[in-house]
């Protein structure tokens, strides 16, 4: 009788075991997960082009954004960056939309290992271009924070330089800079609430305004002169935009 109670225990054991292991679920890997990042590149992507609206971005043929980017919009789009290996990449830009008449935009980069960089598409959607740029982050040890200016505004004609001007410091912050410039970092104050002017060069014609600018301590920012410059109203209107790099 002993052995008999045994082995149905046994029996239930085994049928408990398999029955375990039938309703476990398993996690289908489709991205592999990146854990090794010393041969890493940080990258922010910047979309300054005009009339864009369903924009995403490949590299090596692989998707890195998750929803379209309009103009305007930075991805990622928190303060941070999407991680690729070091090396040559190949980077495309398009609108998937099959009716679309944006033209593709690709371009190669030879990410460095250990470096950041922040590439910003510019132009239109029939003529999209593109400047990679490295983003050097460096953390102030005092409370101010960090900000740069980038002028990618739009025009088929040329058109002046321009300067930023700080409402609160009564000062040019950043001073004649042209069309795809991009400044270096300087210090600023955090906690601020400033208000940013775009005024062509050595005049006070006043192109754009961004209002309450108030960058929190040992952050860095980016400024960026964006959307048609004989616009100043409609959906390409010009403007002040900003977006946090760190």
């Amino acid at each position: 009788m002993k052995s008999i109670k045994l082995y149905i225990a046994g029996i239930v054991f085994i049928l408990a075991s398999v029955a375990i292991v039938s309703c476990e679920k398993t996690f289908d890997e489709k991205t592999l997960q990146q854990t090794d990042f010393t041969n890493s590149t940080r990258v922010q992507l910047f979309l300054a082009m005009v009339n864009a609206t369903r924009n995403y971005v490949y590299v090596d043929a692989n998707q890195v954004t998750g929803s379209a980017m309009s103009s305007g919009s930075v991805f990622p789009s928190a303060a941070n960056s999407f991680v690729v290996n070091g090396g040559l990449k190949a980077f495309l830009v398009r609108d998937t939309l099959s009716t679309s008449t944006q033209v593709p935009l690709s371009f190669a980069e030879n990410m460095q290992v250990g470096k950041n960089y922040t590439v910003f598409v510019y132009d239109t959607i029939n003529t999209p271009k593109q400047k990679t740029v490295v983003t050097n982050i460096e953390v102030p040890t005092d409370t101010t924070a960090r900000v740069r200016f980038a002028n990618f505004v739009f025009s088929k004609t040329d058109v002046p330089a321009v300067d930023i001007f700080s409402k609160r410091r009564n000062v040019n912050v950043f001073t004649n800079v042209p069309v795809t410039d991009v400044t270096g970092f300087i210090p600023f104050p955090s906690a601020f609430n400033d208000t940013i002017y775009v005024r062509e060069t050595g005049t006070s014609n006043l192109l754009a305004t961004m209002n309450s600018f108030n960058p929190s301590a040992k952050r860095s920012y980016t400024l960026v002169f964006r959307g048609r410059y004989q616009s100043t109203s409609g959906t390409v209107v010009r403007t002040l935009s900003s977006f946090t790099n760190w």
